[in-house]
C-alpha cells in the first residue's frame, strides 16, 4: 500500500487536471529557467526512474501488458456499466492517473508478491568481475 500512495504521489505530481502539480507549474512560470522548477523537475525525473525500471526488470514485457490489461479492463467494465461516463473526461484522467500508478506499484512490488508465493527470491544476474 505504501508503493501505491508514493506511486500516486510521483504521478500526481508530475501532472493532474487540478491544475496543482510540476506540469502545471513549469507551464505557468514566466521564466522556464527556474532553479527550484528544474530541482523538482529532476526529483519527479529520478521517481519515475525508479518506478519504471523496477516495473519493468520485475514484471518484464509481458507482466506490465497483463497489469495494464488487466487495469484497463476494470475501466472499461466501469464505462461498459455506466458508472463512470466517457463525457466526464476530467474523472477519466483522474482514473488513468490512479490506474499509471497502480500498474507502477505492481511492478514495484511484484517480487514481494512472488516470493511470498512461490518462495523464491529474484536476484540480478550480473557479474562483478
Amino acid at each position: 500500500m505504501i508503493r501505491w500512495i508514493l506511486a500516486l504521489l510521483l504521478v500526481f505530481s508530475t501532472y493532474n487536471p487540478s491544475g496543482y502539480s510540476w506540469y502545471h507549474w513549469l507551464t505557468e512560470a514566466e521564466t522556464k529557467i527556474d532553479p527550484l522548477i528544474a530541482l523538482a523537475g529532476i526529483l519527479l525525473l529520478i521517481g519515475w526512474v525508479i518506478y519504471v525500471r523496477a516495473s519493468a526488470r520485475s514484471l518484464g514485457v509481458i507482466g506490465a501488458l497483463l497489469a495494464l490489461s488487466l487495469f484497463g479492463t476494470l475501466v472499461w467494465a466501469l464505462i461498459h456499466y455506466q458508472v463512470i461516463s466517457l463525457s466526464n473526461t476530467t474523472l477519466l484522467t483522474y482514473i488513468v492517473l490512479v490506474v499509471i500508478s497502480a500498474v507502477m506499484a505492481t511492478g514495484l512490488s511484484w517480487s514481494h508478491i512472488r516470493r511470498r508465493m512461490s518462495g523464491q527470491l529474484d536476484v540480478d544476474d550480473r557479474d562483478e568481475d
